[in-house]
């Protein structure tokens, strides 16, 4: 047990609480501190100085053994300003006085020691939940055999400070929760509870966390995360076979947060990880990176780059192929010859370069203002650099999106779309991204399934571990009733990209498609359990519908309309009672969304074909449908798999429909 401030103490096991003041408790396991039960927000480089100062409270810590507890030995780095930020933020949670300390003293010229009385409690007084380790998450702790047994120990890898144990081994935190703190926690437990998928191929997984902000400015944002997304890009293509790399939505969960490090290779089961720091100055750029291998938590490497702002895809590929020559040296492989790094860019590139990191930024957000401010981005940078490919793709994935999503006509903005991919396919082919929006453009708008999966399989030849086209191409194939292929893909998709709840909502569509209907409900209830305001899958509510389970679909309907209330409520309603045999509350259910759809700035040809479709007004349903194909929308593309057109099957108008959409066969 821990004692007073003069007695030399063991230090805490991991299972045990650290508690100081009246109220303040330091969990190691969970890497959390709290008080009064509530857990207080603190950066990772604060809250790893804060163990150690509790560890060795009592004793006077150096400067130089802070930076070794935090960085690793024998990294030269310039970290004064950095401690001294970190101490100010301790402070700060604490409310204590550097003048008159409670806690933490200031010892002029050597260092900081912690001060106040410390005791360890048993983790079992926890204030929040915690899950006890099953024997499935002792294996994802595992690194594979292969892995672990390299030939000889590294040099460079540092070991644990004094007295800190394997504890501060379990310190390197990331930043966390990028869209919400229930998409991180949720997505996790979504990965976790379906332990029935099949392993993932590549020998080995690596997740390159959010590169944190360090200018201090939240409208720079876009710039560590552009450099987190380059980073999976370059690492993602350097060897598929070998590394698998994490997608961007599922990495992404864990920024400006802490999360254990431990806690993110099991929720993502990867065996390496990378991060670090970007500050950008006017006329600099300081990244830092560091490779871990989370079995044992070492460092086997890090690295600080100045560099000017021109040569930040230099550092990229620098960054990138370091890390593949470390992880290839572990395996025992030699991999790929490395890439020549690209001459520095212009002034003009680089101007170029910046305004495609805010659009990339932009689209991240899937909205129609975010996806309006990305074209807007996207077309700047091709305007001041006509030869930038990067950025004609992404006014391809945006106006593609912004048309699939029914937010714009698609009659108008698809042909844009395909434009812009083929010019960026004309300057550059390889890019994963153009092929991926020219397939769904195929898809979505030309009923062309034979292009569409071309071109989804030339994106996984260039790119294996992209996961939105794994994503796209399952659903593709799901429309085409290819649903054994379809599920593989879309499995893919979620080994790559497991706290993504849009590729967990299509696995249960693809399911539903497959009149698979207990299973995709689990599905959709499991994204339902974790983000009730996810309006896709309430698609659950057709597959209750399908089963003849009209109370259960209506309870699902309230829950809905109490948090979105507008015209796809309505059309479920329509649905609903119609299916029921309740046809007048129906009628009403229709006349509300005909009136409320008047000023919806969405296609509303998917509502009126499923408020039709309860209704069984079958002339009135096949005219939205054809009116649906004369506007070239996507609706189309769900005919020959969608339960809801069974009806109309027999219906030689609809039989025409389908041959239209080129899904006769």
């Amino acid at each position: 047990m821990l004692g007073g401030a003069a007695v030399a103490t063991e230090p805490a096991k991991a299972e045990e609480l650290i508690c100081f003041g009246r109220d303040f408790e330091f969990d190691p396991d969970l890497y959390e501190l709290r008080r009064a039960g509530r857990v207080l927000r603190l950066e990772r480089i604060p809250l790893t100085i804060l163990l150690l100062l509790l560890q060795e409270h009592g004793r006077i810590v150096g400067r130089q053994e802070i930076a070794d507890a935090v960085w690793g030995k024998g990294i030269s780095l310039d970290v004064d300003n950095s401690i001294n930020g970190a101490i100010r933020k301790i402070r700060q949670v604490l409310r204590d006085n550097r003048g008159q300390p409670r806690f933490i003293q200031t010892v002029t010229g050597r260092g900081y020691r912690f001060i106040a009385p410390v005791r360890c409690e048993p983790a079992a007084q926890r204030s929040g939940t915690t899950r006890a380790n099953t024997p499935e998450d002792n294996k994802l702790e595992e690194t594979p055999q292969h892995v672990a047994a390299a030939p000889e120990e590294r040099h460079d890898a540092v070991p644990a400070p004094r007295n800190a144990a394997r504890l501060l081994l379990s310190w390197q935190t990331i930043t966390a929760i990028a869209l919400t703190v229930m998409l991180a926690v949720g997505g996790a437990w979504l990965w976790r509870r379906d332990r029935s998928r099949p392993t993932a191929p590549a020998a080995v997984r690596l997740a390159v966390l959010p590169f944190q902000n360090l200018t201090g400015d939240p409208s720079e944002d876009y710039y560590s995360d552009g450099f987190t997304e380059e980073m999976i890009t370059q690492l993602g293509n350097l060897d598929p076979q070998q590394l698998a790399v994490i997608a961007r939505t599922s990495v992404m969960a864990y920024k400006d947060g802490h999360v254990s490090l431990a806690k993110i290779a099991r929720d993502l089961r990867v065996q390496y990880v990378l991060e670090g720091s970007v500050r950008r100055e006017k006329d600099q750029v300081r990244i830092t990176a560091q490779l871990i291998k989370v079995q044992d938590q070492t460092h086997l490497w890090a690295r600080e780059y100045d560099r000017s702002p021109e040569d930040l895809l230099a550092i990229q590929r620098e960054i990138a192929q370091e890390v593949a020559d470390e992880i290839q040296l572990t395996l025992g492989t030699h991999g790929h010859a490395p890439r020549p790094a690209p001459p520095a860019f212009s002034a003009q590139e680089a101007q170029a370069w910046d305004l495609y990191l805010r659009g990339r930024y932009a689209w991240n957000k899937r909205s129609l203002e975010g996806l309006q401010e990305a074209v807007e981005l996207f077309g700047r940078a091709v305007a001041v650099n006509p030869k930038f490919a990067r950025a004609y793709a992404g006014l391809a994935d945006s106006w593609a999106l912004m048309s699939s999503y029914g937010f714009v006509p698609a009659s108008i903005y698809m042909p844009r779309a395909r434009a812009a991919a083929l010019k960026a396919l004309e300057l550059d082919d390889s890019l994963a991204e153009a092929h991926t929006s020219l397939a769904l453009i195929a898809e979505n708008f030309d009923w062309d399934w034979r292009t569409a999966e071309r071109e989804y399989r030339r994106a996984l030849q260039l790119d294996a571990n992209y996961a939105t086209a794994h994503h796209w191409f399952a659903e593709c194939l799901a429309y085409e009733g290819r649903f054994d292929e379809a599920l593989q893909e879309s499995e893919r998709a979620r080994q790559l990209d497991p706290l993504s709840l849009i590729i967990t909502i299509d696995n249960g569509a693809i399911l539903y498609y497959a009149r698979e209907y207990d299973r995709a409900i689990g599905r959709l209830q499991e994204v339902l359990n974790v983000d009730p305001d996810a309006g896709r899958a309430y698609l659950i509510v057709q597959a209750y519908v399908q089963q003849g389970r009209y109370e259960e679909a209506l309870d699902r309907l309230r829950t809905w309309r109490r948090r979105d209330d507008g015209p796809w409520a309505w059309a479920f309603e329509a649905y609903i009672y119609g299916r029921s045999g309740n046809l007048p509350r129906a009628r009403a259910a229709l006349r509300r969304l005909q009136l409320d759809s008047r000023t919806a700035h969405i296609d509303t040809a998917p509502l009126l074909s499923l408020a039709y479709a309860g209704i069984g007004d079958k002339d009135k349903w096949i005219a939205v449908l054809q009116q649906a194909c004369r506007q070239r929308s996507n609706l189309p593309t769900t005919f020959k798999v969608d339960p809801i057109y069974d009806s109309l099957r027999g219906d030689p108008r609809f039989v025409a429909l389908l041959r239209q959409a080129g899904l006769d066969s």
